[in-house]
């Protein structure tokens, strides 16, 4: 581990490899900053830092939610692992150091939160998880405004477009268990569309959620979420969120979700699903204005441990719906 040591808005730190320091841990933040997967403008290995310090509030360790009625740094244990070693020139190596990390965490049954890095995280992140549940036992929810799932991009089989093929040709998720929302632009091509039909994925294109709602779209991709599977993982790309409201990411695309969208959406995904696992990706504080894309990247953390909280602790009554 490396860095300053400043925890997420004051939890305490953790040491992965003395488990008697985290024995009591129902969520654990997990630093990824790493790079080394980008296409386009980097930066992302500074997300993890942005988003730990990123609220104008006291870090002390206490986030009451107004909506929800729930502390979740309190009422939940959450803990603070500090950042995984990754180094920018060798992905595989890095890759997989945050594997271990990740699959230690789930193993002793807390549920990680991934903070990143660009999206190529989210191979050893989903796949750590899968390690605990069986492979083929998690589905995905996955927030993006790019699918992700190329093949061989600039000679390489890793990389932040690619890692959602990988989970899928590895076996850690199935196909026809990954929902991902919030796709638009003019990537990937058709032999990609193609291959990710044959997988029988689900992709909720920003034309059909203007068309149907948000919500509609997110009840019918829940249902598909949790049929045979036992834990659902969520990855969140803050590019999914128009680049107006989210400029500090390495891969903008104009035309997405608002933040208000995103984070009611976290929400539900975490009230109402069985998450066993998080990833928040491609905060890029270098081309960030004013800290609001680190601020998001914070709020989102901050709206899935709440709606965990809530979950834990059931419904607050007829009129205090999450959603």
């Amino acid at each position: 581990m490396y860095g300053p040591d400043l925890t997420f808005l004051g939890v305490d730190r953790c040491d992965v490899t003395e488990p008697e320091s985290y024995v009591d841990a129902d969520v654990m933040i997990i630093g990824a900053p790493f790079d080394g997967g980008t296409s386009n403008r980097p930066g992302t290995r500074f997300g993890p830092m942005a988003m730990r310090k990123a609220c104008y509030l006291a870090h002390d360790g206490s986030r009451p939610s107004l909506a929800l009625r729930v502390d979740a740094l309190r009422d939940l244990r959450v803990y603070d692992a500090g950042d995984v070693e990754m180094f920018g020139g060798d992905i595989e190596r890095s890759l997989n150091a945050l594997e271990q990390v990740v699959a230690a965490v789930a193993a002793a049954g807390v549920i990680p939160v991934i903070l990143g890095g660009d999206h190529s995280i989210a191979l050893p992140d989903a796949t750590g998880v899968a390690h605990r549940f069986g492979y083929g036992r998690v589905s995905m929810v996955h927030f993006d405004a790019h699918a992700d799932t190329g093949d061989m991009d600039f000679g390489s089989l890793y990389g932040h477009g690619q890692p959602m093929r990988r989970l899928i040709e590895s076996g850690a998720v199935r196909g026809d268990r990954f929902l991902q929302i919030g796709l638009r632009g003019y990537w990937p091509g058709p032999p990609v569309l193609d291959w990710m039909a044959e997988q029988r994925m689900r992709s909720y294109e920003m034309t059909e959620i203007v068309a149907r709602g948000l919500n509609e779209c997110l009840t019918e991709a829940f249902a598909i979420a949790v049929d045979d599977c036992d834990g659902v993982f969520l990855s969140v790309d803050v590019d999914v969120v128009d680049p107006g409201m989210a400029p500090g990411t390495g891969t903008p695309e104009p035309g997405g979700l608002t933040t208000r969208e995103l984070l009611d959406a976290v929400r539900r995904c975490c009230y109402e699903l069985p998450v066993v696992g998080v990833d928040v990706v491609e905060v890029s504080p270098p081309y960030d204005h004013a800290d609001v894309t680190a601020f998001l990247g914070n709020r989102v953390v901050l709206e899935a441990l709440s709606a965990i909280a809530r979950r834990r602790k059931g419904p607050r009554g007829t009129h205090d719906n999450p959603s």
